[in-house]
């Protein structure tokens, strides 16, 4: 993806950071699906960031299913600090480039809200 600013609207903008910092305000999968049902139909910034938001928190819930058996092995804990510290970094990059008007795609992301 580029790093031109495509969203011009304080409060598409808004929105766009939002979404990717329900992590850190405590309703990750809620806010971005609110946001992402209510803005779809109109097809502004806003709603592509909320479900890239949303598809993020599905693969990081889905991650941290599969270590959780592996804790039994000790191996586990180790995925399950790296899955919340990656988590964290790119929540933190995400909105960063949300608020600049940049678009952003999170890596390691299963996309399964179409």
């Amino acid at each position: 993806m580029t790093d031109v600013p495509v969203t011009t609207d304080s409060n598409e903008k808004l929105w766009a950071v939002l979404s990717h910092a329900s992590l850190f305000i405590g309703a990750p999968f809620l806010l971005p699906l609110i946001i992402y049902l209510v803005k779809k139909d109109a097809g502004g910034e806003s709603a592509r960031h909320a479900k890239e938001a949303l598809n993020f928190h599905i693969s990081t819930f889905i991650y941290t299913l599969l270590a959780l058996p592996l804790c039994f092995f000790c191996v586990g804990f180790f995925a399950l600090i790296g899955i919340g510290l990656a988590s964290a970094i790119f929540s933190i990059v995400a909105c960063i480039k949300a608020s600049e008007g940049a678009p952003y795609r999170y890596p390691l992301t299963l996309r399964l809200v179409p």
